[in-house]
């Protein structure tokens, strides 16, 4: 029996044009670019600030990209899945609207919340998808438009978020590349610590949560610090034993890009020198669901084929995974 792996074999992304920077964040709220750099590593992050513009017109470019840059015919996709916290509106999806601006008639399209583990949750998803045979083209999307659910005022939350989305082309592969292992799981206290409190079943949109500023991201940056650095470090370093993976010029580590000093923390535990740590939070800053495979569209030509790829993220919830791929094609 052939084993079939769930491999990655291409890549799209799509910033916005405006440039918000460090520079201009101090004109608006109390906080300086070197506070900022300091304590995150964030320079600026890209804003879509069009109007009658969401989430999916940023997974709408990615996609196309993808389709263009991989030669593939929009009739032969068969799954759209987008993993965000920022849809368009409640339904119909993110994925819905952006399968139809890309012409993708054939396939199947949901959306996936998993916060800032949204690309990993999505992976695992769609990944044994294409393990039952049941799927050949899938798209996985991570986007997110978190200047919508960002309040410009806080100075603790304001300079980490941007808006970007990325896509990764999905297919079947009998060669030994692609999704190998993972670990992923959840830890509920994490719920307390990182949430939006309004805007749910819970808290419904009123005047009064409106005025009390509940539609905007909460987080308990101590408590998400801690426990990102030792959950992220251990289960990567798991992968990494367990598949008799060693640090060297062929192993890579695509972190979710939240936090510099998170991302510095993880790849020491994981003997990883910066050289193979692929990070670009200084360009575009904490995009949720988007990091991961904005690093691969970022840094697409210095992957090749058969290097060990491990991905890792934590996100609200709380939730977090990390898997272990084999890459599946240089670029040209």
């Amino acid at each position: 029996m052939t084993n079939i792996r769930a491999a990655i074999t291409g890549v799209g992304g799509y910033v916005p044009d405006y440039i918000l920077t460090n520079e201009e964040l101090s004109r608006m709220v109390d906080t300086s670019d070197e506070w900022i750099t300091q304590r995150v590593g964030i320079k600026e992050r890209r804003i879509l600030r069009e109007k009658g513009k969401a989430t999916s017109y940023l997974a709408t470019n990615a996609v196309k990209e993808l389709l263009e840059k991989t030669n593939t015919d929009p009739k032969d996709v068969d799954l759209l899945v987008i993993s965000t916290i920022t849809p368009d509106m409640r339904f119909p999806s993110a994925a819905n609207i952006t399968g139809y601006n890309a012409g993708l008639v054939n396939a199947i399209t949901f959306d996936l919340n998993a916060a800032c583990s949204g690309f990993i949750y999505g992976l695992e998803v769609v990944s044994r998808l294409i393990e039952s045979g049941s799927y050949k083209k899938a798209i996985l999307v991570g986007a997110d438009m978190m200047s919508t659910i960002t309040d410009y005022t806080d100075r603790s939350t304001c300079p980490l978020f941007g808006d970007a989305a990325a896509a990764v082309l999905v297919e079947p592969s009998d060669s030994g590349y692609g999704v190998i292992d993972r670990i992923i799981g959840y830890n509920g206290i994490g719920r307390q610590y990182l949430y939006m409190k309004a805007g749910g079943s819970l808290h419904p949109p009123t005047h009064e949560t409106i005025d009390n500023k509940e539609h905007y991201v909460y987080q308990d940056g101590k408590s998400v610090f801690k426990f990102a650095v030792e959950t992220m470090s251990d289960i990567s370093v798991e992968i990494m034993q367990r598949n008799n993976i060693s640090p060297n010029k062929n192993t890579w580590l695509v972190p979710h890009q939240a936090n510099m000093r998170i991302i510095e923390a993880v790849s020491r535990r994981m003997g990883l020198d910066k050289e193979h740590v692929l990070i670009n939070i200084e360009k575009y800053g904490n995009t949720t669901a988007a990091t991961i495979p904005l690093c691969f569209w970022d840094f697409e030509k210095q992957l090749k084929k058969g290097d060990d790829v491990i991905i890792t993220a934590f996100g609200a919830g709380f939730t977090y995974g990390s898997i272990y791929i084999k890459w599946a094609y240089s670029s040209n």
